[in-house]
């Protein structure tokens, strides 16, 4: 049963089926370029695109636009300290300016950054500091079909490895994203995340969590981790977070925003370069780039981010859309994670070689079929990753209902049903960085 209401609406339209197909040919077949009102449900992200709540809404009204000295950023200051257990805080405008002002902090020429699996921006930044990305995923990590209970754990095996390939005097981070959203938004285990703790102290780098969804990582935690059964989403968080050296978040996930971010830190003299990089790219460190009312809202959204019936809502309906996929014959990654489920597009087309993009091809073909926007997570978004194709459906918070839900069905189970007729895809314009290049680069039917 909900956990809320609605209080206000927006109407959509779903364009007709020449219409869809018109927009898609001009979009270069690339569905970040369709304008958002010629999308009927829209899973693009999660990332920014949620409901907020009444309460939010008034702290927005609230909001202290003082440049310097905010109001409302001492509200988001303690909001961070009382979720999240950190009193050194560094607003952003989004995840990546965070990860901008932490990574540029941090991480150098020849470096090494070692994540139990990057996403496409933290990959960016790790690249833009002329250092390597490594990613250490458990083994089964990107298989659809592997059993787990938290296989977006990290591989210290692995990262032991690399670390005698390299020397540990070149890895100066360790990151642990929680969810992890490049493999199908799987949960990290409290256990592991001391084990990474203590890994990074040994080789004494830096360790990160990306704490973007760590109120739905804490459920999965309650749900599946031994000793958990009975403790609170918060004391979960707490706990979890509480063996990392430093955070970057975006407030966008789980501070249920529209806009902002920040970075969170123990050590003093890391904040006080962080607190500089952010004065030259984001802003004055009480506001780095957002208005007041923005950190205003993100500091009542992180404290309802751990609502133990917000956020058996959030997964339950993630939960709803994997179970009805997998009923209808879609296959999916299993089992679902706490934000997004994802469709394995090269068992859906088989016919589409992977040189072709099937992930891609597939969510042009949602669009199509029932104007339904999502994103590619496969050789497009990551070229070269040894991962399958995988298509993310990435339901934003407390927004859309069952029958919106019953319509991606009815729209994945159509364009399985003429999987045959699916054309893939080549690209014909794409941006310098490789890393980002699902976001702009153009394509065509081959």
């Amino acid at each position: 049963m909900r956990a809320y209401k609605t209080k206000m609406v927006e109407r959509i339209e779903l364009p007709d089926r020449e219409e869809r197909a018109a927009n898609l040919e001009a979009a270069g077949y690339n569905v970040f370029n369709l304008d958002a009102d010629d999308v009927y449900v829209d899973l693009l992200t999660d990332s920014g695109t949620g409901a907020m709540s009444d309460e939010q809404w008034a702290a927005l009204l609230r909001g202290d636009e003082a440049y310097a000295g905010s109001e409302s950023f001492r509200e988001l200051e303690a909001a961070v300290g009382d979720v999240m257990g950190f009193e050194n805080v560094v607003p952003a405008h989004q995840g990546r300016g965070a990860e901008n002002v932490l990574y540029g902090a941090l991480v150098g020429e020849g470096d090494a950054v070692l994540n139990n699996t990057h996403f496409d921006t933290t990959r960016a930044h790790v690249a833009n500091q002329g250092a390597e990305a490594v990613d250490c995923p458990v083994e089964g990590a990107h298989d659809p079909d592997a059993e787990g209970d938290f296989k977006g754990d990290f591989s210290v095996e692995r990262a032991r490895e690399h670390v005698d390939r390299v020397g540990a005097e070149n890895v100066p981070v360790v990151v642990l994203t929680i969810t992890n959203n490049s493999a199908a938004g799987q949960p990290v285990s409290v256990e592991t995340t001391r084990e990474v703790a203590a890994f990074a102290d040994d080789i004494d780098a830096t360790f990160v969590i990306d704490a973007c969804r760590f109120a739905e990582n804490a459920y999965f935690v309650r749900e599946r981790e031994p000793g958990y059964g009975d403790t609170s989403i918060a004391e979960i968080a707490r706990e979890q977070l509480g063996y990392a050296d430093a955070l970057v978040m975006s407030g966008k996930k789980e501070g249920l925003v529209n806009a902002g971010g920040f970075v969170a830190v123990e050590d003093d003299d890391l904040f006080e370069r962080a607190k500089q990089r952010a004065i030259l790219y984001e802003g004055f460190p009480t506001y780095g780039g957002m208005a007041g009312r923005d950190l205003a809202a993100m500091a009542v959204g992180l404290r309802e981010a751990v609502d133990l019936g917000r956020v058996r809502d959030r997964v339950e309906q993630v939960r709803d859309l994997g179970d009805r996929l997998r009923d209808a014959g879609i296959p999916v990654y299993w089992p679902p994670g706490g934000h997004a489920v994802y469709v394995d597009a090269g068992k859906l087309l088989p016919d589409v070689p992977t040189g072709q993009f099937p992930g891609q091809a597939l969510v042009c073909e949602l669009y199509r079929e029932g104007g339904v926007r999502a994103v590619e997570l496969g050789e497009f978004a990551f070229p070269g990753a040894d991962r399958p194709d995988l298509v993310r459906l990435a339901l934003p918070r407390r927004t859309y209902g069952r029958e919106h839900v019953e319509h991606v069905v009815e729209t994945l189970a159509a364009v399985q049903d003429r999987a045959d007729a699916v054309a893939g895809l080549e690209v014909v314009d794409e941006p310098e960085m490789a890393e980002l290049r699902h976001f702009s680069a153009r394509l065509r039917p081959v």
